[in-house]
């Protein structure tokens, strides 16, 4: 079955870079889940209101204008049978989709299920990244922040 976004999350998209909405396009074409877009571009109140709730760990977010004028982060929903979902496993899957597409824009990604690791594009799925993350984030003694959803132009260098 073949996928396709919403208007709004079309809108969502706008001012969000290029390559990032191109690796999106991309991957709702291919996904076996359906998702959506819930947030790109985000100002600077937004980002304020979500760190002080702990829903983000920083102010200096890839969801703001970058230098270059876009934001350089989507987050991204998933749906079964028509209802949001949040099971991992899901939004593993559907970053699978997200990694094949941006090995094919040829653009660094860095997700929010494996922080640790500045392009994900060197691990062969999200899952194998999720475990590997835990495990990292363990054994140096804090706890994962997990955010699934999300997903940011990466550094090329590491």
């Amino acid at each position: 079955m073949a996928f396709k976004f919403s208007k709004r999350s079309l809108d969502r998209l706008k001012g969000v870079h290029p390559k990032l909405v191109e690796v999106c396009k991309m991957a709702i074409k291919t996904s076996d889940v359906d998702f959506g877009v819930t947030c790109g571009v985000r100002d600077m109140e937004t980002q304020k209101k979500l760190k002080a709730a702990g829903r983000s760990q920083t102010l200096k977010s890839k969801h703001l204008k970058q230098d270059d004028g876009f934001s350089h982060a989507v987050d991204l929903v998933c749906y079964v049978d028509g209802e949001v979902c949040w099971e991992n496993d899901v939004y593993e899957r559907m970053g699978n989709h997200i990694l094949k597409a941006a090995k094919h824009v040829d653009v660094p990604l860095r997700w929010g299920g494996g922080w640790h690791l500045w392009d994900a594009r060197q691990r062969n799925n999200c899952e194998e990244i999720f475990m590997d993350y835990v495990r990292v984030r363990t054994q140096a003694g804090r706890k994962p922040f997990c955010d699934m959803p999300h997903w940011e132009i990466g550094r090329e260098d590491d």
